[in-house]
């Protein structure tokens, strides 16, 4: 036979007895064979010698502040008008002409065209805490975080279409095919459990249009695909095909353990491709799944106190249920865990759109909050809320329309100056004026609070080093820093 014939059927009968055998055959070795569960940890290393749970880093450039981000990613563009900018003169303006020289020129999604008429806010805003902040009467329970919450309301994005704004938040650029946060973030400090993946993606859904999100905004992009976002179900079961397939014993799984890993070592002795050590090391987390997310989701050793202040059903699918599941995340290590709401999409019915889906976030977001502060957790995590984009002051029917110009989102837990808030937006909310946030400047400020110098974490791909914040400029807003 033809020598390089004979390599490449050897190389398709290969990868196709791999996918035969199911996702967690190779990560027996973990409970049934010390000697080769050592043999895969050592050939799950790169040709940089990184094993599947160290970062690049050998430690971090300075203290860290935090050892995990929880992302509150409210799908869809919450109006900034209706929930933590407080705009007196927009209500003033409401029904006029909204002024030319604001919105000559200026980027428009919908309404582009259109006449441009002022709509004052649709809730109320009330002063809250001890600071004083200013939220809308919508959110009952979070406005009792205010003086553990710093609001950003300059932040300011690229992108003004759903999509291509989601992977500007989560990339730092529009291109597909970019590297995640959450994966930079592995990437750089590794993960704090063996028994779970290291970033995780929880979804829920309701109170307004339910854009899709694509998983591509927890994708690894070029760094190795063990940095990738695992997406996990909110109800149902957690993972698909976690469990043995049927009939299949632990002997049987025994001899596949045994043949694959003499099979992905001779290979990855060849080749040292870090794909192959990183199917290994899939193989074993998907083992130890086996064994861990069902322990994770058994609610059975919460206390009803504890389920009430979340106001949820453990496993409905509801973002107070993920909102408990994320914590349960967290004390188990997971460094990156993004909690998606898609439900904020309101480009008519603003005011009640926004009341019922802030109704749906409110409670569960203020007891991740007050239950992590309570562990002792709050002050070793950053908790992110808010969207990938804002709405525009002026109407779209009973509605807003997509905007990039200015919009808020607040953080919360270790690192933040609580109590405050940071920028500021004109009067009729529009335009970043003061102490402009740009997405990267958040990207920095978020490495930064992890120990990582934003500048010094790259990775060199097409013979370019490339980094989460990008060739642009970006800055640690340390006015946000307690």
């Amino acid at each position: 036979m033809n020598p390089e014939f004979n390599s490449l059927h050897q190389r398709l009968a290969r990868r196709t007895f791999l996918r035969r055998t199911g996702i967690g055959s190779v990560a027996l070795a973990s409970l049934l064979k010390s000697d080769l569960a050592s043999a895969v940890s050592a050939s799950s290393a790169t040709s940089s010698g990184v094993s599947a749970f160290e970062g690049v880093l050998a430690r971090p450039h300075h203290a860290p502040r935090i050892k995990r981000v929880i992302h509150l990613c409210m799908a869809g563009g919450p109006s900034h008008l209706e929930t933590f900018d407080y705009k007196p003169v927009l209500a003033e303006m409401d029904g006029k002409p909204m002024p030319e020289s604001i919105t000559a020129g200026q980027p428009i999604a919908q309404l582009q065209g259109k006449e441009l008429k002022v709509m004052g806010p649709q809730h109320k805003f009330i002063a809250r805490g001890d600071s004083g902040l200013m939220i809308s009467e919508v959110f009952k329970h979070i406005s009792g975080l205010a003086d553990q919450m710093c609001v950003v309301k300059s932040m300011h994005t690229e992108q003004i279409n759903h999509d291509p704004a989601h992977t500007f938040f989560n990339t730092g650029t529009a291109i597909s095919g970019r590297p995640s946060m959450g994966s930079w973030v592995l990437y750089g400090l590794g993960s704090e459990t063996e028994d779970l993946p290291g970033f995780i993606v929880l979804t829920s859904e309701g109170g307004g249009q339910s854009q899709p999100i694509s998983s591509r905004q927890w994708h690894s992009g070029f760094l190795p695909s063990r940095y990738q976002g695992v997406q996990m179900h909110a109800s149902g079961n957690p993972v698909h095909y976690v469990g043995n397939p049927e009939g299949v014993g632990r002997d049987q799984q025994r001899d596949i353990v045994d043949a694959v890993s003499r099979i992905n070592q001779i290979r990855n002795e060849e080749l040292n491709d870090p794909e192959i050590a990183t199917r290994l090391a899939g193989y074993e987390m998907a083992f130890r799944m086996q064994a861990s997310v069902p322990e994770l989701t058994d609610m059975s050793g919460e206390t009803q106190q504890v389920i009430d202040q979340y106001g949820c059903t453990p496993g409905d699918g509801s973002f107070a249920s993920n909102c408990l599941l994320a914590r349960r995340l967290a004390e188990r290590g997971v460094r990156f865990i993004q909690l998606y709401h898609r439900g904020w999409d309101h480009h008519g019915g603003v005011k009640a759109g926004v009341a019922k889906t802030a109704e749906l976030v409110d409670q569960g977001t203020a007891a991740l909050v007050r239950d992590l502060k309570q562990r002792g957790m709050l002050d070793e995590t950053l908790i992110v809320w808010g969207g990938e984009f804002g709405r525009t002051p002026m109407a779209q029917g009973s509605g807003r329309d997509h905007h990039i110009k200015g919009f808020s989102m607040w953080l919360a837990g270790g690192g933040i100056r609580g109590g405050t808030s940071y920028g500021a937006t004109d009067e009729f909310g529009y335009n970043a004026v003061e102490d402009k946030v740009h997405v990267r400047d958040f990207h920095a400020t978020m490495l930064h609070l992890l120990g990582i110098d934003h500048k010094r974490l790259t990775f060199k791909f097409q013979g370019l080093d490339f980094r989460l914040t990008g060739v642009e400029e970006a800055r640690v807003v340390r006015e946000l820093l307690a």
